[in-house]
């Protein structure tokens, strides 16, 4: 796929995921056969520069190109100087965040907030535009403010009248935050009203699914969050699906353990010892839903405080499974 003047294996997008799309999840991804990835948001407040945690978030070393990052605020020049900024140190794309639906977020006006005021987004996306003219700019966000308002149209016409390149679509409102359904008929409208490519998100779990919402929605691409936690390798289910019709069998017991140690060790080497065990909880928990004996499995996991005991724990947990031939999935666990 070519997008925005760079070459893409595919049309699979990692959706921006806060606490979770950093540099080790996003090299995961593209591995496992993700077209490309966005980085978790980064604030546009600039106090924030110089933080350990900015800077990781804007860490993109080895990383497969293009590189884009995600900034979000509600300032047009203050989102302006953020986007200056990362592309001085990298960023080859970068996206304005105007989905996400957290409290914090939007209790500031910023993420899917800005959606209520039409004027202010004009403003930002000439403001962002204007300040990396050689940099394309992209924007991420939701079918309305709420269900009576779902003005994804008039937000989709002004991003490609103020020279945004592409826009993703989450298929919920603001108020949905993330219950109930993706609906799709949103994003088919507005692929019908712009020129620009239009990438569908909202509830893609499985191949069948993301060749539906294609098909269904006319889109350029799909963008997949949350379904990709502890299961990266949806992308390469998907990608296979595209190509082939077929499906492919799932990841063996001892492909998960494997695909999971190299995730552990990435984190452990980009977050350091402390910060990389906390941070590998969460992803543990993930790789191991649904599988029998995870909720013991987690609740031991979640005391355990140094690499040596996590990695132990891992592996007796996986390698136990194998050697007395349990089976992986339960309905509870």
């Amino acid at each position: 796929m070519n997008y925005l003047g760079f070459t893409l294996r595919n049309n699979l997008f990692v959706a921006p995921m806060a606490g979770v799309t950093d540099r080790p999840f996003r090299q995961l991804c593209k591995k496992l056969g993700a077209g490309i990835a966005v980085s978790e948001m980064v604030t546009s407040n600039s106090l924030l520069y110089g933080s350990a945690k900015t800077r990781r978030r804007a860490d993109h070393t080895g990383e497969v190109e293009p590189i884009v990052v995600q900034i979000a605020g509600a300032e047009p020049e203050l989102l302006a100087q953020a986007a200056r900024y990362n592309v001085e140190r990298g960023a080859q794309i970068v996206d304005i965040n105007m989905g996400c639906p957290a409290k914090k977020i939007c209790n500031v006006m910023a993420g899917s907030a800005l959606m209520q005021n039409e004027p202010l987004v004009a403003k930002i996306l000439e403001a962002v535009v204007a300040a990396i003219p050689d940099t394309p700019v992209t924007l991420k966000f939701r079918t309305g403010w709420n269900r009576d308002n779902k003005n994804a149209p008039a937000i989709a016409h002004i991003a490609q009248e103020s020279g945004v390149r592409a826009i993703a679509i989450h298929g919920r409102t603001r108020a949905d935050q993330y219950t109930g359904h993706a609906e799709y008929d949103t994003i088919a409208d507005v692929k019908t009203r712009v020129s620009i490519p239009v990438i569908a998100n909202g509830d893609i779990t499985t191949p069948e699914k993301a060749k539906y919402v294609l098909d269904y929605t006319q889109a350029d691409g799909v963008m997949i969050g949350r379904a990709a936690q502890g299961r990266p390798w949806l992308f390469r289910e998907i990608e296979h699906f595209l190509k082939t019709g077929a499906v492919l069998p799932a990841p063996t017991f001892a492909e998960i353990h494997t695909i999971l140690r190299a995730h552990l060790a990435d984190l452990y080497a980009f977050y350091g010892e402390d910060t990389g065990v906390k941070i590998a909880r969460k992803h543990i928990s993930w790789y191991t839903k649904g599988i029998v004996g995870a909720a013991r499995f987690r609740h031991a996991m979640n005391q355990l405080e140094d690499i040596e005991a996590q990695l132990a724990a891992t592996d007796e947990f996986f390698l136990g499974h194998s050697a007395h031939n349990l089976p992986i999935y339960a309905e509870a666990a």
